[in-house]
């Protein structure tokens, strides 16, 4: 592909970035990225501060091509995590979860690289304000938290790239290179693939949770939880659980109650299917194969150049 905003931003092959996912985007996911010609990232919401320095140190030594960290701004040790960051060299952080005047410009003063995750124009254009060197619109097709408004990512991608003169990056039901061709038709520079990732061999989830992503079929998810934080899963004994509290109608404090703690960590990393928080996205229903990284991103590239050709010829 030829070279454009994000590519040279990042100074990557590709204009893919492999998301950083809870229990999913460890050292190897991300360095097995980096290494095939896109970004990866490390996530950082489901590691301690020392957890997350072992992984950068180590995707360090499994690659000399440029990664990032994924932290959502809302977490406890932020500072810490932060200070890890600026110490082991890293130059990409991508923010999520809270306000991105909180640290764009204490990074920005590191010489590190932003990117901030919004679901609205709104939060886009409270993004650029702040700082941010690009941003990542993502459709509330997406797995994990998600965007209180529903906006789809067909419909976000062109309202937001109406407003913002910084790179844009879409997430949300991209797995494929012709889903990847049409965000950037409708105006992205590159895009965010989570689910996708999830299901290959080097991502650090449970076999059992990887391999019931690769069974999902449409409708088998569904965005729950919205009185937390909305959060997009996979209907399972739990999903049901919330289901049935819902009939009730609950207080937050109910729900938190149910959701209790290290709910994701039970389902993804630990694979109990029943009582786990199973974050995914829709289109695992596409999903259909556990794959290497390298392998993934052949395919995206190799399709998202055979959909370009065919639509020339229309």
């Amino acid at each position: 592909m030829s070279k454009n905003r994000i590519t040279e931003l990042f100074n990557i092959k590709h204009p893919i970035i492999q998301a950083g996912m809870v229990w999913n985007s460890g050292w190897r996911l991300a360095s097995a990225a980096s290494n095939a010609g896109i970004l990866g990232l490390i996530g950082a919401g489901s590691m301690y501060p020392e957890v997350l320095r072992e992984h950068i140190q180590k995707c360090k030594k499994a690659t000399d091509k440029p990664f990032g960290v994924n932290v959502p701004l809302l977490y406890p040790n932020i500072q810490e995590i932060m200070d890890i960051i600026v110490d082991e060299g890293v130059s990409i952080v991508f923010t999520s979860a809270g306000n991105p005047k909180m640290w764009t410009s204490w990074l920005k003063e590191h010489g590190i690289t932003v990117v901030h995750v919004v679901s609205s124009v709104k939060f886009a254009l409270k993004a650029q304000e702040a700082g941010v060197d690009a941003v990542v619109a993502e459709g509330f097709e997406a797995g994990g938290h998600n965007g209180r408004d529903e906006t789809t990512t067909f419909t976000l991608i062109p309202m937001v790239k109406e407003q913002i003169q910084i790179p844009l990056i879409a997430a949300g039901g991209i797995a494929t290179g012709r889903a990847m061709l049409a965000a950037m038709v409708l105006g992205a520079d590159g895009v965010q693939v989570g689910s996708r990732f999830v299901a290959s061999t080097e991502s650090s989830s449970h076999n059992a949770f990887k391999q019931l992503v690769v069974n999902v079929k449409e409708g088998d998810t569904q965005l729950t939880l919205k009185e937390l934080a909305p959060v997009r899963l996979i209907k399972n004994k739990f999903y049901n659980d919330v289901q049935e509290l819902y009939k009730k109608s609950p207080t937050t404090e109910q729900l938190k109650e149910l959701l209790g703690r290290a709910r994701a960590k039970k389902g993804m990393f630990e694979g109990d299917l029943d009582e786990g928080e199973l974050e995914i996205g829709q289109v695992a229903g596409l999903i259909h194969d556990i794959k290497p990284v390298s392998q993934i991103v052949e395919e995206m590239l190799f399709e998202f150049e055979l959909a370009k050709e065919h639509f020339k010829r229309l």
